[in-house]
């Protein structure tokens, strides 16, 4: 890596379900506007922005930046699926640390419509042809949404290597629900048990409803600058990018007929790997973690790939609640994609949003004692994985 890229302003809106939520670039400008006062800086210092969205014309980028200021700014809109919002985190650290702007804008988006996530596989959630040949062989095939289909198949695989409890994957959403409940950005405040999450409809084995991240709208920003612009606008010791790095699509990800990898396992394993080697540091430095949580079998398949625990003892980790407050990490303090939302754009900035929150200390009733290395993984199937590490100044 050149230069070091600091995160000096994180902003986002609440969550909201589709419906009842401001208008896209409302909620864009919002979220930056948080984010600029958040970093003390004006948007006339802002050189780039790179903006993420998934549902939307070729320019909304500019349409909601324009309500920030017209300032003449390159804007660069990106599209990379679930994964939207760290890619355009990852081209803004890019042009920071390749000495291309001192100050820019990362921005993502999301207004949804209902049902958005059950849309049928081939058209809305991924059209390679690959996918349809795997999940062709997967029992239950076409009974379900495309997305619920793919990682509620990648469960069952790993159910049937390791005779994982169903009780196992409930578990991770009500952890989430636990942890969301103390996040007033969050989508979903209230618990929920085990037990209900298991009497919810059933979607796709081990899938129950609660199972599943709901469609939801809003908006994260973050400000990135060099240490030369931070030290001239007198911000002392910010939050850093310490690593980052983008894989997507192995040939093992459809050659081995395994919806584990299909959905993004090798993926997250070796852009884990790339993270660690640029860090110095392994997953043993973390204390807490934001990841990818659209069905809990990811965040449970995630566990292993990232290296929070050994493969096959997932089940384990969870059950002795290490995956939680006074565990070996805290995954997903703001309740995750289960609980929070996922607004597909946004997802990927308000989780970089939280862990900023988590490293600075104010995290309030959510705080993570004593956090000064956190993790992100965003997961975009189609395929790209981006991770980020960042440490406390």
């Amino acid at each position: 890596m050149g230069r070091r890229v600091n995160v000096i302003g994180v902003g986002m809106t609440k969550f909201q379900k589709p419906g009842a939520s401001d208008e896209y670039n409302v909620m864009a400008a919002n979220a930056t506007r948080v984010a600029l006062e958040d970093a003390k800086v004006k948007f006339e210092d802002v050189q780039q922005a790179y903006v993420g969205y998934v549902y939307g014309d070729s320019t909304c980028g500019q349409r909601a930046v324009y309500d920030v200021g017209l300032t003449g700014i390159p804007v660069f809109n990106v599209n990379n699926n679930c994964s939207t919002g760290s890619s355009a985190l990852m081209l803004a650290r890019q042009a920071i640390e390749g000495g291309l702007a001192e100050c820019v804008l990362a921005l993502g988006f999301e207004k949804m419509e209902k049902g958005a996530l059950g849309a049928k596989f081939n058209d809305r959630v991924n059209p390679l042809e690959k996918f349809v040949n795997v999940m062709s062989k997967v029992q239950g095939f076409n009974s379900a949404p495309g997305a619920a289909q793919m990682f509620g198949g990648a469960g069952r695989e790993y159910r049937w290597k390791y005779g994982t409890k169903r009780e196992t994957f409930a578990k991770i959403s009500s952890k989430a629900r636990k942890h969301a409940s103390k996040n007033p950005y969050a989508l979903f405040n209230t618990l929920l048990t085990v037990e209900e999450v298991l009497a919810s409809d059933d979607v796709f084995d081990p899938l129950t409803r609660f199972q599943c991240c709901p469609p939801t709208c809003g908006a994260a920003a973050a400000i990135l600058c060099s240490d030369d612009f931070a030290k001239k606008m007198g911000i002392s010791n910010p939050v850093y990018i310490a690593a980052q790095a983008m894989t997507t699509d192995y040939a093992s990800s459809f050659a081995d007929d395994s919806m584990i990898k299909m959905v993004g396992y090798d993926m997250a394993k070796e852009c884990a790997k790339k993270v660690y080697e640029q860090a110095g540091l392994g997953p043993k430095d973390v204390q807490v973690v934001e990841l990818h949580d659209c069905f809990t079998a990811n965040e449970l398949l995630t566990y292993e790939a990232i290296g929070l625990c050994n493969e096959g003892e997932a089940e384990k980790f969870i059950t002795e609640d290490q995956n939680t407050y006074g565990g070996k990490y805290v995954t997903n303090p703001s309740g995750g994609l289960l609980s929070k939302g996922h607004p597909l754009g946004a997802t990927g900035l308000a989780q970089c949003t939280e862990l900023v929150w988590q490293l600075r200390g104010t995290a309030g009733d959510r705080q993570v004692p004593n956090a000064k290395v956190a993790l992100q993984h965003n997961l975009g199937l189609g395929g790209a994985c981006v991770m980020t590490m960042y440490r406390a100044s």
